[in-house]
């Protein structure tokens, strides 16, 4: 009996610790500039301790935060996605590299033309990896979908 209590007890601790939730919270916004213009704001909340990757990060190392687009005809995406925060670089160890990081909060905006004023949504993906100082979450997905006009 006290082999089985051990055994489950074990299970039981091993289990919750790989089944650790995402820690970061995502909104999602457009800022109409024109009748045809608009900025998307993917705005990422990161909690102390964990921290979330840089898009621009050497092949490497940690996965970097990543956005990708559904095509829309509607729209055109106008340049890169720009990052905006606190941008940390440090050496990390674990991957014996130097790594850009935002900690607390970080934007990341796209600039979007329509091809005319209707409206219409936006849809995609960021796909990111949030860690602490001791250890690393898998990269994690997560879909979003944005209103205009």
């Amino acid at each position: 009996m006290k082999k089985l209590f051990t055994f489950l007890l074990v299970s039981i601790i091993t289990i919750s610790a790989f089944a650790q939730k995402d820690p970061v919270s995502w909104t999602y916004t457009a800022v109409k500039k024109s009748a045809t213009e608009y900025e998307l704001k993917m705005t990422a909340i990161v909690p102390s301790p964990w921290h979330i990757y840089s898009q621009n990060m050497a092949k490497g190392g940690p996965s970097p935060t990543k956005f990708t687009f559904k095509p829309n005809p509607l729209v055109t995406l106008s340049g890169a996605v720009a990052e905006k925060g606190k941008l940390k670089t440090v050496r990390d160890e674990n991957f014996d590299m130097d790594v850009k990081y935002y900690a607390d909060k970080v934007e990341f905006t796209q600039k979007i033309k329509l091809k005319s004023a209707v409206k219409t949504t936006v849809n995609g993906t960021v796909n990111f990896m949030v860690c602490d100082d001791e250890k690393c979450l898998p990269p994690t997905s997560k879909t979003f979908s944005i209103k205009l006009g």
